[in-house]
Order: structure tokens, then sequence, then C-alpha cells
């Protein structure tokens, strides 16, 4: 047995070791971190939580950055530090991180002393650099990758990916492209890499410069909008092409860049054989694939604008995970050791936990480009109501400003006359609004003429600079006069990136900055000012902001996401898909896209294959986070399309009404418990390689299986049930199925495949027209038999902060699968406003009952009063 140093738990003494004949100079441990003194720098090793260690590499003298991740003061947790002569090692209870005094390696372990991450030798790297001629550092880390590893994040991309093991990919924000530096691993961790820059996932440093040939096809006009408005632009697509000499055999992964801030097309081809193929007015810079090559010369073609200079990066997929970024102050990063929710759970508990969002918002949200005037948008409400199809929230795209400026914070009175009254009218109809609010103002608008005075736009730019804390409290102060006082519900902060990813090569913050410092975390400044104004100025009414971009940590600040302004073809569905399970990999837990595409046909109303398309999305879109429509230059309502499609998507709207009870209660625990309503796989199921190897199967809360139809004209679809050991049961039909099988399912366009874990307890409410709806009529408590089973559920008054108080309910529902009895607890708290009596139909689901979206044959009728039963059944 090797002898061991065996280092006292402190509270703020520093115990300096020196150790003679190695790499390692000496070591201190303070209360908060242990130091390394190592020939390259310092390596600090410092515990944020029992599962959480957070790495900073860095030269001595070196300023420490800037917190805007971990913002929560947590007591420093206990931790403990042994030594021997190969090692020292860093102990918490849920991980521990082992230093090798010969390599200098990290080893990351979690509880059960299982490796679960390790860093390269060598693999630690930081070099001088500068940035607008200011001095800075380039900092790099490699890490470990078995073959077997699935891993998932970096946010919500574009390239189809929901595996990134090997991927390369630049982290940037742009429109539809949210870029967070979080990553989870199927080994049982996750890392997230603290750099507020651009960082390259997996960095390619071979790389072709592609030559013009001629242009190709013909010109095509089409509209677009973009931060000047609606424009009809004409292109025209043109060839580039180059040869790469690969030396060996195997997987690459490739990034084409197309040399502009933002790409229209990606075309690539390699001898012949279409890598990728995607069209949309708007695309990011950059995307990614991993190819098969073999060893030797390949000819390589893209097509694009005439303006592009596009070129092709490449690497070897390897045993190995890169993080890179160019613009660093030291080299850092946090891993968190344990499942999917322990991951995330502990990000948010440092980080910050998201506020829960109103009880309206997890209804559906109905936006279009655009309502034009008062009138309409008003009319359009009412005929919502009078069709009876469910509705919470109504949506105000831009240039409501009109004559005023872009962005002025005012209506134009000639179509907006009264925004108070329309309103009032809004709310006596129990149809929310939600408004969109730039963060561009135009120069020549009065607001905007008084921010130029002040110097409070981002050089060069139209863009506020909230960087600047008094640029940020000049808007807030704008927006509070200009739009609070109406009593608007949800603020839509369109464009953060800020667009085209604009702060570089620019100055930020009174011109203090290089913009490229802070080049990723824009939107997190912009969601942190909106939220925080609301919450001094609007205390009473809980927040929603609903953002194009975000970081890590904006979580914290009520905000969601969408995935920009796509287009409608089915490939772009199944991209949104993948998209944002790659969100929900990394702790941002409220998203959604414009479902039908926000880009459309110009004959969406008539055409039959689109109508497909738009069901199928609003299908998918019933199981996200957030449900919502939206479309450019389109009306969007759903009795557009025809009695066909406006049933279908009815009965997609009361089938989301009716899980508001279990929808609500996630977004309880979300708030609570770090939890996670959509869920990629990962999450559930670690150690399921069928599971990890589907894209866009994924869980809605802890329960229910959706397998989104992603594919035209089908009728019949292979899904993947995961391994559970009582198996999985069909929503619409009542059939069990065994797990860790993939099954044959009938589809036609009124179903898309749901099953439901066995032991599952659903609430479902009775359907609404909107969620805070007074109702007499029972919930329906569904039990899926073949397991024991729990499920708690949340209540509280929905809109307001009061449950931060404590003012909110909770009762358990408990299944015992062998005697079949139904245990309800005593309920626990209590709000204004809480029905003290409820009526529940309890029903076993069978082929025969408690199937599809509506009620059926009922087991058992009872009247629960908060006092703890048990239900024999």
């Amino acid at each position: 047995m090797r002898n061991k140093r065996k280092y006292i738990r402190t509270t703020g003494i520093i115990l300096l070791f020196c150790v003679a004949l190695l790499n390692t100079a000496c070591v201190s441990k303070q209360k908060e971190k242990v130091v390394l003194e190592l020939k390259q720098g310092l390596l600090s090793l410092i515990p944020l939580n029992q599962n959480a260690v957070r790495v900073q590499f860095s030269q001595p003298g070196s300023a420490p950055m800037e917190e805007l991740i971990y913002t929560e003061k947590l007591p420093v947790p206990e931790y403990e530090v042994t030594e021997d002569k190969q090692s020292l090692v860093l102990s918490l209870d849920g991980i521990s991180v082992e230093f090798d005094k010969g390599t200098e390696v990290l080893t990351f372990k979690d509880a059960n002393k299982r490796i679960i991450l390790q860093e390269k030798v060598g693999g630690r790297f930081m070099k001088v650099s500068s940035v607008q001629n200011e001095p800075t550092y380039q900092v790099e880390q490699r890490f470990v990758s078995p073959k077997d590893e699935y891993i998932y994040g970096t946010g919500q991309f574009q390239d189809g990916y929901l595996n990134i093991r090997g991927l390369t990919r630049r982290l940037t924000q742009v429109n539809t492209q949210i870029s967070i530096p979080f990553i989870l691993s199927s080994k049982g961790y996750g890392l997230l890499w603290n750099n507020y820059g651009l960082t390259d996932f997996n960095p390619a440093d071979q790389f072709v410069e592609l030559t013009p040939t001629n242009a190709s096809g013909e010109a095509v006009t089409v509209n677009t909008t973009g931060t000047s408005g609606n424009v009809r632009e004409t292109r025209q697509t043109y060839s580039f092409t180059a040869s790469v000499d690969v030396p060996r055999s195997g997987s690459y992964s490739l990034l084409l860049d197309v040399g502009q801030r933002m790409a229209r097309k990606y075309y690539l081809v390699i001898d012949g054989q279409k890598i990728v193929d995607v069209n949309n007015l708007w695309l990011p810079p950059t995307t990614s694939a991993i190819v098969e090559l073999t060893a030797g010369k390949h000819d390589i073609e893209v097509q694009g604008e005439r303006n592009d200079k596009p070129v092709l990066y490449w690497r070897p997929v390897s045993e190995e995970t890169v993080f890179r970024s160019p613009v660093a102050q030291m080299l850092d990063y946090t891993v968190f050791a344990g499942n999917g929710d322990e991951v995330i759970a502990s990000y948010r508990e440092l980080t910050g936990p998201a506020p829960m969002m109103p009880l309206w918002s997890l209804g559906y949200i109905h936006c279009r480009e655009r309502y034009n005037t008062q009138a309409e948008l008003l009319e359009n409400a009412r005929e919502f109501r009078e069709r009876k199809l469910p509705i919470d929230m109504i949506v105000q795209d831009w240039q409501y400003w009109g004559k005023y400026g872009w962005n002025a914070m005012k209506f134009d009175e000639d179509r907006y006359p009264d925004p108070g009254s329309m309103m009032k009218e809004l709310h006596e109809m129990d149809v929310r609004l939600m408004i969109s609010v730039w963060s561009k103002i135009d120069a020549q608008s009065e607001v905007g003429k008084q921010a130029k005075e002040k110097g409070y736009y981002i050089p060069g730019s139209d863009w506020i600079d909230f960087f600047n804390p008094d640029a940020a409290a000049f808007y807030w102060q704008n927006f509070r006069t200009g739009l609070l006082k109406y009593g608007i519900d949800a603020w839509w902060q369109d464009a953060t990136e800020p667009e085209n990813d604009d702060l570089q090569n620019r100055r930020i913050n009174r011109e203090q900055t290089p913009g490229e410092v802070y080049r990723n975390v824009y939107p997190m400044y912009v969601s942190k000012t909106i939220y925080e104004g609301l919450r001094q100025d609007d205390p009473d009414r809980r927040a929603m902001i609903f953002t194009r971009s975000g970081f890590s940590g904006m979580q914290r600040y009520a905000a969601a996401t969408w995935s920009g302004d796509v287009g409608h073809d089915w490939e772009t569905l199944r991209r949104q898909i993948v998209g944002g399970l790659g969100q929900m990999a990394t702790g941002l837990p409220w998203w959604t896209y414009d479902a039908g595409g926000f880009f459309r046909p110009g004959d969406q109303y008539t055409n039959t294959g689109y109508h497909e398309q738009l069901i199928r999305w609003i299908q998918a879109g019933t199981f996200f986070p957030l449900m919502r429509v939206h479309g450019y230059m389109s009306n969007t309502e759903p009795w557009r399309y025809g009695e066909k499609v406006e049933h279908i998507i009815a009965r997609y709207l009361d089938l989301r009404y009716r899980l508001l009870p279990y929808i609500y209660s996630q977004n309880a625990a979300v708030s609570f418990n770090g939890s996670t309503l959509m869920r990629p796989l990962v999450m559930d199921f670690p150690e399921d390689r069928f599971a990890l190897e589907q894209n866009y199967q994924f869980m809605f809360g802890p329960s229910i299986l959706v397998a989104p139809v992603v594919e035209s004209g089908v009728n019949r679809m292979k899904v993947y049930l995961p391994e559970c050991s009582a198996g999985w049961v069909d929503f619409w039909n009542g059939t069990p199925h065994k797990g860790g099988i993939f099954t044959d399912v009938n589809v036609d366009l009124m179903k898309t495949p749901l099953f439901v874990k066995a032991g599952s307890i659903l609430p479902l409410g009775p359907q609404k027209q909107y969620a805070s709806e007074e109702t007499e009529q029972p919930w329906e408590i569904r039990i899926y038999p073949g397991a024991d089973g729990s499920y708690s559920v949340y209540e509280d008054e929905g809109i307001n902060y009061n449950y931060e108080k404590g003012q909110f309910c909770t009762f358990d529902l408990k299944w015992n699968d062998s005697d079949k009895t139904l245990t309800i607890s005593d309920r626990k708290g209590s709000f204004a406003g809480m029905k003290e009596r409820m009526d529940f139909n309890i029903v076993i689901v069978t082929p025969e009952s408690g199937t599809g979206i509506y009620q059926s044959k009922v087991n058992k009728s009872i009247v629960y009063e908060g006092k703890s039963m048990v239900i024999s059944l």
C-alpha cells in the first residue's frame, strides 16, 4: 500500500506543501480551492457542489473573469484532499478529481469511483494572443472520448446531429443557432466550458479554400426578413471547387464556413456524392458533417452565393473531445457528475433556478408575421373563441411602431389607436398578449436620438450596448414608460444574438472592451435587463421573456427561446427537433419553434402537401415545453387551411390543454428540482445504445415517449421503445409493449406515435378554452398498469410569484400494481383560490378504456378534499 498524506478540512487556513523532484512545485489548499503550481502556470481545483468541480488554469497575476454564469452564493462544500507520490485527489460526495503528478492529467470519477472523464496527456494548452491589439490568451483542452460515448449539447444547431461526439462545431450566436458551451455525456457527466466568446468544439485545423467557377442555375427573387424589415432579393447560385488529400481511410469531421456572417444555402458534394443540401433565407455561416473517406484525393464542390468565400475544414474523428477558445483570460471549465437530471440540477443550483413559467404560457401561443392593426388582432382573437379553438396568448409581431421608427417603444396610433382598450378587450376574452421588442432602436427615432446623444449604442451599429449598465437602464426606462403601462403580458425580445454575430470587431461597454470577449453573452444581458426590470416595476405578475438566442445561466431570467427563422420542409422539421433536444441537454429548459415553419410556400392555404407538413409540425410541437405557431407573411390561423386541417389541429390543442395538470407539475419540477420537460433519451436511458441513437424520439416529462412523424406519406413507422422493465403502453389504443424493442406502429394523419411508461400516472384535466378556465368537470387520473408508480401534482395561482413565499400545494398519487390500489396523499400547502374539493375520474388503461385524447370508460369516480385516500380498483 502506498503512503498517503491526508489533508485536513480547513476553514480559511492556507496549507502549503512543496513537493520536490516532481513537475508539481507546490500545493496550496485553501477554504474554497486547491491550487497546484505547475511549470506552465497555476492549476486550480475548485469544489462548487457535491458533484461539481471547476478547473482553472491561469498565469500568475492573471485577473479573474467577471462572473456571469455562477451567480448563486452557495456555501463552499466540504471536501477532502489526499496525496501520495503519484497523485493528488480532491474528493466530494458525488465526484472526485485526481491529479497525476507525472503526466499532469486530471481524471474525474463519480461517487462509485468509476472514471467518467479524463484529460488527454498534453491536452492542456494556453498561448499568448491578442484581440483588437489587446492581450489575451488562446486556450484549449482535450479530453479522452471512448468509442462507445454519446455526447449531446452545445445548444441549438442546424446541422442535424444529436450525438455530437467527434463533430466539429463553431459556437457563435446567429439567427437559427443558439450556442451554449455545455455538453452532456452518456458516461455520466456534464461539462460547462466557461468562456463568453467564440468557442470551437472539436476544432479542425486542416482546411482548403474553394475557388469560384461559374454561376449555375437561374436567378430567383425571394422575400426575406431582417433588422431592416421585409426585403425582396434576387439570388443566383454559384459553384466553388477544390480537392483534399486525406492520409488514411476513416471517419472525418467537416466544417463548412461559407465566408459570410450568414448563409443562404449549404450544398456540399464530395466525389459526386451529396453530403449537405440545405436552403433557407437565414442560415448560420457554418455547418458540420461527419463522413467516411478513403485515403487519397477527393474532389469537393460547394454551391452558394456570389460573395461567399467558402472554406472546408476537416479533421479525423478520433477518441477525443476538444474545446478551444481564441479569446480567454484563462482555461476554465466545470465538470458535473451524475445522470442527466443530477447534472442539470447541479448546474441550475449554481447558475440559478428557472423561475416558474406562467400557467397561461403553457397553453397555445398563436403568432404570425404579422397583425397589421389593432382591429385585425382583436378580430382573430375573437374568432378563436367563436370557433372553440383553445388559445392563451396571441402575439403582435414587429412594425406596430409604424411612423415612429424601428422599435420606438410606442404604437403608431394610425393602426393601433388605443392599446389600452385593446389589452382590456383581450383580457376580457381571457387572451394574453405577447409583443415583439428589439434590442435595436432606430437612431432617428425619439428614443434613438437620446441613446445616440448619450453614447448608448454599440459603435457602428443600431444595437443598444447592454454591457453598459447606464445604457441598459436607459433601455428599461423607455421600455417601462412606453410599453409596460398597457398591461402587456409577455415580451418577445427578437434578434438578441445580436443578429449576424455583430459583436465581432466592435467595442462594447463605453468602448472599453473588445466585443470578442463577450461575443456570445449579449442575449443574457438583454434578458437580465428585462427580467430584473419586470421584477422591480411589475412585481405582482409572473414574467415571461421569449428570445431568439441564449447562453448558460439565462434560465434564471424566465427566458424561453425558439429556433429562429426556419423553413417548412421535412428536413427542416427534423433539424429543429434535433436542435431543441441539443438545447435541452445544456440546461436551458424552455424552447419551441415556429410550427409550420417561418418561411412557407406561397400556396400554403391550398397545398395539401404543405398541410401534411403543417399538421406534423404542430403534432410534434404539442409536446414541446411551449406550443407555438408562427409564419412569415402568413395568416397562420387554423381555419385558413380548411376544415380537415382545422379539425386535426383542434384535437391537438385539446390534448395540450388536457395535459396541463401534468405539464404544470413538470413546470414546478423544472423550477424546484432542476428537471427538464423535453428530454433527450440520454437523460432516462443512458445505457441503452438503441435509445441513444434515436434522433427524433424524446420523453415529454417522466412518462410520455414521443415519436414525431418527420417524413411525408407515412402510414407505418418503426418506433424504438427503450429498455424498461415493465414496458410501455400505446397512448392511442392501450396496447402493452415490451421495452428494448423496435415496434411497427400504424400511423395516420390524426396520430403521432405516443407511448406511456407502464406504472405511470397521468393527471389529465378537462377540455378547456384557456389554461385558467374554471370548470366543474372532473380530472381524469389515468393509471398505466404493469408496475408500481407515483406522480406528484403541483398547483399554485399560476400568475404571480407567491409560490416563492410558499403559497402552493402538492399531493402525491401512488399506484400499487399488485393489489390494484391508488393512494392519494394529504394535500400539503395552500394558495389563494385553491379548490378545496376536486372530482377525479380514475381510469385503469386497457385497450377498452383510458385511450386517446378524450375521456372514456371510468373505473371509479371520487371526491378528493385534501385528505389521504386509498382507492381499490
